[in-house]
């Protein structure tokens, strides 16, 4: 037997390699003819069996007489002896058996050919199929395999689905946290912002209670020092003034008798003058004059508008309030949404230029001051507010009131302001201390107010302009209009006075003579609100108004004629309306946020 390096080792393999082909072969061809070789052995059995029927019924001479040959049928058929076959009949009959067998073998042998012919076919078919059966379980493997990735993916997704989840939670619970604790502090910002106005409100009241109280100790100081000059005797050449001059010279002419009247009078001139209260801080006896900054007009002659420049969409709800600065390029809009945003007018549009921030509700009035450096505002929040522009936080706030305040304006000194309120009050502000110098009683709700040199205008509810004059407390006028009065503007040379009011109304007032000189009016014209402002051209030309369809009206204010009306982007009532300083510019804000450029 050789080892298993011997070189027949391989010849060894092929031959039993051989052998088992063989053997497999011969078993696959004995399975096609399982049934087929049986059949085929038992035919031949019958064969060989009618062969040796047949030899035995040949006749033999000698053995068979008929006697013995018919006396088998004869017992075997009885009666029927006559049709007994004779023995080359049968030999005949076998004969064509055997050929029918023959035949009958011949096509079998044949239907075997055919049978293994499709049994070759079957087989390929079947290898076929058990090739693609093959392949389909090889796909199926795969299949399989791509199936446990993908839920082994799916479970490491849910697995990072779950962890993403319990971080959400995690989020939403830490996020309701940081909400509950920022309504918290939202709340104790408004208690403390409450508790900040109350002490201010707090301050200014006991501030003008001292004020007052040393205001009446020294008018009793002074009328007491007035009654003992009076009474006491002073040389006439001791006055300085030229007043005090005339009275001397007219004392010498006079007689004897008549010198105690005219010293009590030189006296009593010399005690009132210093006395005036006219443009002095907070009221003070020996404060120095404020700075003036009385505006320059620089219009020549304001044309009216005609055409629609730029739109805006400026606020995020209705817009109450437009004001030009001290330059015509510089713009300022209130609205509802608690902001001001200052504008800048560059060419023929509006570009943004700052917001400020920290009203404490709707804005219902704006004002620059005369150098164009702050910005006073009037709020629904019962304060003033006062911003420096450049700051985004408000720098002052004016508090006091007990009602919404309507309006708020700068007086000739940009240290002064006054503000008009719905709780029937106007008060006057030192804005340098921050306090009330002087609260007014007006008897109604106070629309607007504006200020001249010596006065304070008040438009109110119950269709009365009022005129308070800054020295004595008291009202120095009233001219009564036809409706509630919405606002008040005042031409640049401080002469002419324009009421806008809820009769659908404007008036212009000569203040010279304290009457009402002309009123517009106009078809279709209507005030949209009790806030709705007009304004003079900056020359006093003309008279602009914005109504509750949209459409601006002007009027020329020396014909009296309604010059036209301009229709344009607004679809809602026109709140207020501005006319820049140069005469070359007008803006309109409506209750629909838009702020609209006009030239």
């Amino acid at each position: 037997m050789a080892g298993p390096g011997a070189p027949g080792v391989p010849v060894a393999r092929w031959k039993r390699h051989i052998v088992r082909q063989l053997r497999q072969r011969d078993r696959t061809q004995k399975t096609l003819f399982v049934e087929l070789v049986p059949a085929y052995n038992r035919l031949l059995e019958k064969a060989e069996l009618l062969a040796r029927i047949s030899e035995k019924l040949q006749p033999e001479p000698n053995d068979v007489t008929p006697a013995t040959l018919q006396r088998p049928w004869e017992e075997e058929s009885g009666p029927d002896s006559d049709q007994v076959p004779s023995p080359t009949t049968l030999r005949v009959k076998w004969q064509e058996e055997e050929e029918e067998l023959r035949r009958v073998c011949g096509e079998m042998a044949y239907q075997v050919v055919e049978k293994s012919a499709a049994l070759g076919t079957l087989e390929a078919t079947l290898e076929e199929r058990q090739s693609r059966l093959a392949a389909l379980e090889a796909r199926a493997a795969e299949l399989q395999q791509a199936r446990a990735r993908q839920a082994r993916q799916v479970d490491a997704q849910r697995a990072l689905n779950v962890a993403q989840r319990a971080a959400y939670e995690a989020l939403r619970a830490h996020a309701r946290l940081q909400e509950a604790a920022l309504r918290r502090l939202e709340e104790e910002a408004r208690d403390l912002l409450e508790r900040l106005v109350q002490r201010k409100a707090r301050a200014a009241a006991e501030r003008n209670l001292r004020l007052e109280r040393q205001e009446k100790a020294k008018q009793a100081r002074m009328s007491l020092e007035l009654k003992k000059a009076a009474k006491r005797t002073v040389s006439i050449s001791e006055s300085p003034n030229p007043i005090g001059d005339g009275i001397r010279e007219e004392a010498e002419t006079l007689a004897r008798p008549a010198e105690p009247l005219s010293l009590k009078s030189e006296a009593g001139e010399k005690w009132k003058r210093p006395f005036s209260f006219k443009k002095r801080r907070g009221h003070s006896i020996g404060g120095a004059p404020e700075p003036r900054y009385q505006s320059i007009p620089v219009c020549v002659a304001a044309q009216p508008p005609t055409q629609v420049q730029d739109v805006l969409d400026a606020h995020l709800s209705e817009v109450n309030a437009v004001c030009f600065g001290a330059s015509r390029s510089l713009l300022a809009t209130g609205g509802a949404d608690r902001l001001i945003h200052l504008w800048n007018v560059v060419g023929d549009r509006l570009e943004a230029n700052q917001t400020l921030e920290g009203a404490g509700g709707s804005i219902t009035s704006v004002d620059f001051d005369s150098s164009g450096s702050q910005v006073l505002a009037a709020t629904y929040n019962q304060a003033a507010q006062l911003w420096k522009v450049g700051e985004v936080q408000s720098k002052e706030t004016l508090s006091g009131h007990t009602d919404k305040v309507t309006a708020a304006k700068f007086k000739l000194t940009r240290h002064q302001a006054v503000t008009g309120s719905r709780d029937r009050t106007v008060k006057e502000w030192d804005l340098g201390r921050a306090y009330c110098s002087r609260t007014i009683n007006v008897f109604s709700y106070c629309n607007d107010v504006v200020c001249g040199d010596h006065v304070i205008i008040s438009g109110h509810s119950d269709q009365k302009i009022r005129f308070w004059d800054s020295r004595v407390p008291c009202c120095t006028q009233i001219i009564p209009v036809q409706g509630r009065v919405t606002s008040l503007n005042l031409s640049q040379d401080q002469l002419h006075l324009l009421s806008c009011s809820r009769d659908d109304t404007l008036k212009v007032i000569d203040l010279r003579v304290s009457n009402i000189r002309q009123a517009f009016r106009a078809d279709g014209f209507r005030c949209g609100s009790d806030w709705t402002k007009a304004v003079f051209s900056p020359d006093r030309s003309y008279a602009l108004a914005g109504s509750w369809d949209g459409a601006l009206y002007i009027w020329d204010v020396d014909t009296g004629k309604l010059e036209g009306s301009l229709r344009g982007p607004h679809c809602t009532a026109v709140n207020a309306v501005a006319w820049c300083s140069s005469g070359s510019h007008v803006v309109s804000a409506d209750q629909a946020r838009k702020v609209v450029l006009w030239h």
